[in-house]
């Protein structure tokens, strides 16, 4: 993710030409899709955010905690409540937010310090954001601790992996197109996995701009979607209720499968039914366990 390219890859004003509008995609199928609206008891889904300098409205100029809007409006259009999450050193902020929350999205964004997973920078690797890799790795940790559903959105993915003590490529070729608009492609879900039981083994066409992609695998984590090229596309934590990363940004295009089932997990966490396709009690503590793990690493 090349850092000159941050605000404009995060604001994809573009995205709408390139992922059909009103509809989602079943493999090769498409079908028409209304968005549920969010009842009164819909569950509460926070949404990282990250800090900016610099942000512009009207006549003023000012520091800003910054989201594109087709993030908290996909959460809108699975059923759930969006709440923004702006970085908060606070020791402990993240786990007592996440305690209120019934999911959280791990947005995407600039690259991942590489000192996070022990290598040297890459020259062609952006600058750190040093406070948003903590915040959002204190709120990844802290979301599986505590087994909240959790999805993370392209550096959100990458994220996700290097909190759990996996590594990055630092840059590859071929799915970043120009900069402020989408690269598409399909991906293919792996059989026997829970996106493909979610997606089908064959999405036909996401939406992606990314630099870097998953290199060594975390401990836990299994590979749940490939591109053409072999790129890890997707992962998950089996043991977790919902612990899901994926290179692609869903919220730039039609297909809400993937948001409405953390919305529907989220939910059933909420009001304390057993989810659907749940975990045995030995994966619950498989989760927390890993969870304090990762919040004592962060702490040394």
């Amino acid at each position: 993710m090349r850092a000159g390219d941050r605000r404009r890859r995060d604001e994809h004003p573009a995205a709408r030409d390139t992922v059909a509008r009103g509809r989602r995609t079943r493999g090769s199928a498409i079908v028409e899709r209304q968005g549920a609206p969010a009842g009164a008891g819909a569950p509460m889904i926070g949404v990282s955010t990250y800090l900016e300098p610099v942000a512009r409205w009207g006549a003023w100029e000012l520091p800003a905690a910054l989201l594109p809007a087709d993030y908290h409006r996909l959460v809108q259009r699975a059923g759930g409540r969006a709440l923004l999450l702006p970085p908060d050193p606070e020791p402990g902020a993240a786990r007592a937010v996440v305690e209120r929350l019934d999911g959280v999205v791990v947005a995407g964004g600039p690259d991942v310090d590489p000192a996070r997973y022990g290598a040297s920078r890459d020259p062609r690797t952006g600058p750190p954001a040093h406070e948003r890799d903590v915040w959002e790795s204190e709120l990844i940790a802290a979301a599986l601790e505590a087994d909240v559903p959790l999805l993370g959105v392209c550096r959100g993915m990458q994220l996700m992996n290097v909190v759990l003590g996996g590594t990055l490529v630092q840059h590859l070729d071929g799915h970043a197109g120009a900069p402020g608009t989408w690269e598409t492609h399909p991906v293919c879900p792996v059989p026997g996995t829970r996106l493909a039981g979610l997606l089908g083994t064959t999405v036909s066409e996401v939406a992606t701009h990314h630099h870097q992609a998953v290199d060594r695998l975390a401990e836990g984590l299994v590979v749940c979607a490939r591109a053409g090229d072999g790129t890890v596309e997707a992962v998950e934590l089996p043991s977790a209720g919902f612990a899901m990363g994926v290179q692609w940004h869903p919220e730039a295009g039609e297909d809400l499968r993937l948001m409405e089932d953390l919305v529907t997990r989220a939910a059933a966490r909420r009001s304390g039914a057993p989810e659907a396709g749940g975990r045995s009690p030995g994966g619950r503590q498989r989760v927390e366990q890993r969870g304090t793990q990762t919040v004592g690493r962060l702490h040394q």
